[in-house]
């Protein structure tokens, strides 16, 4: 069997599930074909094109020719976000070979959208008319499939999928010792809760300095680390001076995803405020792999998926300050409680939702299709990657 998985660029987040693929599969047997240069955005987050590094990775404007063979030649093709190769795309689905499309969600900004009568022609066009074909939707975020069933495309073909970052292993208490030697280095009992993206308005970075304000006014004894950085850095640098947070707040701009994982490691609580702007939310797995108990809120994608609530994390609903802040101080008075949390967080990603687990199911799924079995013939995992996506609608709420 050879695979290719086309998307714009290979990055981080990527890479484990590619080099488990080359591993599953034998060298030679895997393709990530890369469409179009990493955007000067991402490099000054700290990203690294490794392009050039990796030998599975054909760039399509390197070889053209060889690129577009490998779409309609390969036993399987995932297909990401790539427009360039839309085309060669709906020519293979249309020749009846096996076809994977990896998505996040197509309304992220509401579903009302689907009404558009130009998107449902577009929608129709891409998906719902290859309803019939060998044409799987990979749903990267809760919400995925809801969209898509809006528009009446991949009926029973909808299965969990995501990002799956870098695995780190650590034992049995390592990640609690780390993050003890941190409390008693600092010289105070404070627990460390740590918020990194970009900032962006999607991903709510004020939300953290708010939290940050109320829990001090509250008498709570912390420190928030915050990792990233974008155009809206000075605004909120002003906004915690401002609010005299400046002894409880850190800034660390953008640094490295390595680094990243050093904080989170470090941290007792990851705070994750991103609204439904954030299609999956790779920050999350990272904090869960790192040890952290998560507050999360909902409309993210990866959150329904990766947390349950008061099991291996803590959820919040929507946009309910209220609900996060209560979450925060539940944690910020029960070490045992975050420890509990974070450590049922780790034996998630450790034991699902990794890149081992998504490729080696991936090989085994396409395996059984490419022997003639329907899906429906299949008994699929009933939890993480290539379980049957349950269709789960927007706005899911937390109980308080």
């Amino acid at each position: 069997m050879n695979v290719t998985f086309v998307s714009n660029y290979i990055n981080h987040h990527q890479i484990p599930f590619c080099e488990a693929m080359v591993k599953s599969l034998g060298e030679g047997n895997f393709t990530f074909l890369q469409t179009m240069r990493m955007e000067k955005e991402r490099l000054d987050m700290g990203w690294e094109d490794l392009s050039e590094d990796l030998p599975y990775v054909v760039r399509y404007h390197d070889d053209t020719k060889k690129a577009e063979q490998l779409l309609i030649s390969s036993d399987v093709v995932l297909y990401g976000w790539a427009p360039t190769v839309e085309k060669i795309i709906e020519e293979r689905v249309r020749c009846g070979y096996l076809t994977f499309c990896v998505s996040e969600r197509l309304y992220k900004d509401g579903q009302w959208k689907a009404l558009s009568p130009k998107g449902q022609i577009a929608k129709r066009r891409a998906y719902t008319r290859f309803r019939e074909s060998p044409y799987y939707l990979l749903s990267a975020g809760a919400y995925v499939a809801s969209d898509f069933s809006l528009v009446g495309a991949f009926p029973g073909k909808k299965l969990c999928w995501g990002y799956f970052p870098p695995l780190y292993t650590y034992g049995q208490t390592q990640l609690s010792e780390i993050k003890q030697k941190v409390r008693k280095k600092s010289g105070r009992p404070v627990t460390r809760i740590l918020w990194a993206g970009r900032f962006v308005d999607f991903k709510h970075p004020e939300t953290a300095l708010r939290l940050a304000a109320d829990l001090k006014n509250a008498g709570e004894k912390f420190e928030l680390h915050i990792a990233g950085g974008g155009e809206r850095e000075e605004e909120l640098k002003n906004q915690a001076a401002a609010q005299g947070l400046n002894d409880c707040v850190t800034f660390h701009g953008f640094l490295p995803p390595q680094k990243i994982r050093g904080l989170m490691e470090e941290s007792q609580i990851f705070v994750f405020t991103s609204d439904a702007g954030e299609g999956w939310g790779a920050v999350v797995n990272e904090a869960m792999n790192s040890g952290c108990a998560v507050v999360a809120g909902t409309e993210a994608g990866c959150v329904p998926w990766l947390i349950t609530n008061g099991v291996n994390g803590l959820l919040y609903t929507r946009c309910d300050y209220d609900q996060l802040l209560s979450r925060v101080r539940q944690l910020l008075r029960s070490d045992p409680l975050c420890t509990r949390l974070g450590d049922m967080a780790r034996q998630t990603i450790e034991t699902i939702w990794n890149a081992d687990t998504a490729a080696e199911r991936l090989v085994w799924l396409c395996g059984c299709l490419l022997d003639g079995y329907s899906l429906d013939e299949i008994e699929l995992p009933s939890r993480g990657p290539i379980s049957r996506d349950p269709e789960m609608k927007p706005f899911l709420k937390v109980p308080n």
